[in-house]
């Protein structure tokens, strides 16, 4: 398989400050381009578009039952190095962050040990962060089909 491309992703926000603070100021992304309505970021390597629409509101949106989470969809994320998700997870948790979902490790000591949290942008956009034990069982077809 070739290596990864970048994604891009357009998000509706409900004002670029506060988005601003929360993609540079929390998670540490670059920001790039730029107007009155829009702001691109680098989000892990990944375009990331954020348009500010006029009335955005959150409203309550369909979940899914995964390890008895009510995981929101939809959501967006990435998959991080294993350390690198501890160290955000922790710095999340410092920063006093409100998760959705709480840091926790699925399939532990097990095939597919994985790590996820969930959480929300200042306009209600669903964030997972996950990552891999062995990053190679990204793409592994388990026992478990579940995500």
């Amino acid at each position: 398989m070739r290596a990864m491309q970048p994604f891009h992703l357009a998000l509706a926000v409900r004002d670029l400050q506060s988005t601003r603070d929360f993609y540079t100021g929390l998670l540490g992304c670059q920001e790039g381009r730029s107007s009155d309505a829009w702001i691109d970021f680098d989000f892990y390597g990944h375009q990331l578009v954020a348009h500010v629409t006029g009335g955005h509101e959150a409203t309550p949106l369909p979940t899914s039952e995964v390890d008895k989470h009510a995981v929101p969809v939809p959501h967006f994320g990435v998959v991080l190095e294993w350390e690198d998700w501890h160290v955000l997870a922790e710095y999340l948790r410092g920063e006093k962050v409100e998760f959705i979902i709480n840091p926790y490790t699925r399939f532990q000591d097990q095939p597919g040990e994985q790590a996820t949290m969930f959480f929300r942008d200042p306009s209600g956009n669903n964030l997972e962060f996950k990552t891999f034990r062995d990053p190679d069982m990204l793409f592994d077809k388990g026992e478990d089909e579940s995500e």
